[in-house]
């Protein structure tokens, strides 16, 4: 007996006759804010290499969104020890140099309206008395 089989010539494997689903980004399938189409885009656009690999741009927006929540999460620590609800430069001033590394990142960087940090030399402190000398008076 000869079998007749259907040959599918639309090139797109089982799923041919169903329906398409419901569009999903590239940034919701990464779980990322930033927008990992738009930054495929611009690489290419851009000509910096012959070819694009899938990874490079999902992985080109989760740097940057790694860092703004790490200096984020850590202005909001440094506005809610100054009982404030909204965050102002001088948080993220203060967020950032308290963090080693963030510092060492963005020490060339001037934030407007951060401030500085409250640094006192130990040397211009008050010399401590010893508490036998004081007795002995």
């Amino acid at each position: 007996m000869l079998f007749l089989q259907t040959v599918n010539m639309s090139g797109r494997g089982k799923a041919a006759g169903k329906a398409k689903g419901k569009a999903v980004s590239r940034s919701s399938k990464a779980g990322l804010q930033l927008p990992v189409g738009r930054l495929a885009r611009y690489l290419k656009k851009g000509r910096y290499a012959e070819r694009i690999g899938a990874g490079a741009p999902v992985y080109l927006a989760s740097v940057p969104e790694y860092l703004a929540a790490e200096v984020l999460e850590l202005a909001g620590n440094a506005a809610r020890d100054h009982k404030k609800n909204r965050i102002i430069p001088r948080h993220i001033q203060l967020a950032i140099r308290n963090d080693e590394e963030l510092s060492k990142l963005l020490g060339t960087v001037t934030i407007a309206s951060g401030g500085v940090l409250l640094n006192i030399h130990t040397h211009l402190l008050p010399k401590k008395s010893k508490k036998g000398e004081a007795a002995a008076e």
